[in-house]
């Protein structure tokens, strides 16, 4: 089942970036102006001006932008209880201009609940986080009322009602919101959400997606490219629109598009002449993210290099193997046993060999098997020395 995007529990967005997907731009604050010298002025100082300046204005977007500030301070602070008193502090002006209406502050102060940053515990507090998104959603905020819906799916803060969860996707649809009509597309082709499998609407629901696509939604590119390339009773195939889509998803970073690319680039998919500075590219780009596959393929490069365009290197390898293994990838965890137990960019290791074969064995890949049976059968101190291979797992790519 393809992924739909969910709350990220792992980072915190700046306020800028709530409105503007993939935005890390720090916030302006050129409304302090407090001259040419600011970045001599002591820290503690120019947050004391930012709030003094914050509590003259009645403009609630400085109100909100300086909350914002005091979220991301309390975030490079070593002090816990003065980072605290900073969220406690942002909390309360977010509160405040919540219950003023202000849907921009409703949506923030919801997602620093959903994220657990005012909890003590780091505890998601979704039972707080869900009223304010509606709350937002009635003010026609687009990413509230996505939002809402996925609340009203995963039973976020609220009974699950997939009627309910429908209705907001459908209302941030009509705001413009990439991920709402993702998710929408996604339910009309398979059947889900109690909607009626209709592949023609599911696919224009994509199409919509697709053509404001960004980088923290750019799932539908990806769908829409397997849906062409490999075609169904009423979607016909295109590889080279397909090509286009992966491509448009690749540059905006997400991973399983920059997978796909990589392989055919290897192979030869899609009709693509292969071209190894390509695919490596493109492996590089998803592997970065720790797509396992990408790293497991990157590895297989790195055994064998081409060229100019990459140097064999056997620490790289390793490098690539052991992080995809790590992701629980069974090739991976094999490959990295092999190298562990013939000395493939690190040492020879017996027991680390031993133990990665497990874990592949664990996981179904039967070369692990094999070889612990062959282990347990020689036994150790009289096993014939296997036959050290840097392409091995490169064949075992060939698709």
């Amino acid at each position: 089942m393809p992924p739909t995007p969910t709350f990220d529990h792992r980072r915190i967005q700046s306020f800028g970036s709530l409105f503007t997907a993939g935005s890390d731009q720090l916030l302006d604050h050129s409304h302090l102006k407090p001259g040419q010298n600011a970045e001599l002025l002591a820290y503690n100082k120019t947050l004391n001006m930012y709030r003094e300046n914050a509590k003259r204005t009645n403009d609630v977007y400085i109100q909100t932008e300086f909350a914002a500030f005091l979220v991301e301070a309390s975030q490079g602070i070593e002090d816990t209880e003065e980072a605290w008193s900073y969220l406690v502090e942002a909390q309360k002006i977010l509160k405040q201009l919540s219950l003023r209406g202000h849907g921009d502050a409703q949506y923030y102060l919801a997602n620093l609940y959903a994220l657990g940053i005012l909890h003590r515990s780091h505890k998601s507090q979704f039972d707080k986080a869900f009223p304010l998104f509606v709350q937002a959603a009635k003010h026609h905020h687009a990413d509230a009322a996505y939002r809402v819906g996925k609340c009203y799916e995963d039973g976020l803060g609220t009974r699950k009602d997939k009627s309910k969860a429908v209705q907001y996707y459908k209302k941030a649809a009509t705001l413009n919101h990439p991920g709402a009509m993702y998710r929408l597309g996604l339910a009309e082709i398979h059947g889900e959400l109690g909607m009626a499998e209709n592949l023609r609407d599911g696919h224009k629901w994509l199409k919509r997606s697709a053509e404001i696509a960004n980088a923290e939604y750019p799932h539908a590119l990806h769908e829409l490219a397997m849906l062409h390339e490999k075609g169904n009773a009423v979607i016909f195939i295109d590889e080279a629109y397909a090509h286009s889509l992966y491509t448009d998803a690749a540059e905006l970073g997400y991973a399983p598009s920059a997978y796909r690319l990589g392989e055919c680039y290897e192979f030869g998919h899609l009709k693509l002449k292969p071209d190894p500075a390509m695919s490596i590219y493109y492996y590089t780009i998803a592997a970065d993210q720790d797509h396992p596959q990408a790293c497991y393929a990157l590895a297989a490069w790195y055994l064998v290099g081409h060229g100019t365009v990459l140097e064999p290197s056997e620490d790289q390898a390793y490098y690539w193997a052991h992080r995809a293994a790590t992701k629980g990838y069974k090739r991976a965890e094999y490959a990295v046993g092999h190298f562990c137990e013939v000395g493939i960019g690190r040492d020879k290791d017996m027991e680390a060999a031993t133990s990665w074969y497990q874990k592949a064995a664990d996981h179904g890949d039967q070369r692990a098997v094999q070889r612990l049976k062959e282990l347990a059968t020689e036994g150790l101190a009289v096993r014939p020395a296997p036959r050290r291979t840097t392409n091995s797992m490169l064949w075992n790519r060939k698709k």
